[in-house]
């Protein structure tokens, strides 16, 4: 599995809709929505750390690691 974005999550927990926050830390609304719906391949720290202040929050709220099966398997 890898990282996991729970930013849907925090989002949820904030309140706050894809529109407003893609408005409130300058992102199109299409990526917002690709690092929403845990498609990206990378973040930027800019972009993290913009997420964190908007959303009043750490970056372990919003990526998570999960060992891959594979890997607990060896």
């Amino acid at each position: 599995m890898g990282i996991i974005v729970n930013l849907d999550v925090m989002m949820a927990k904030r309140k706050i809709g894809v529109t407003e926050l893609a408005r409130e830390i300058d992102i199109t609304m299409a990526n917002l929505s690709i690092l929403k719906n845990n498609k990206a391949k990378a973040v930027r720290f800019t972009t993290l750390d913009a997420l964190c202040k908007a959303l009043h929050c750490q970056p372990g709220d919003i990526l998570e690691y999960v060992e891959d099966e594979d890997e607990t398997n060896d």
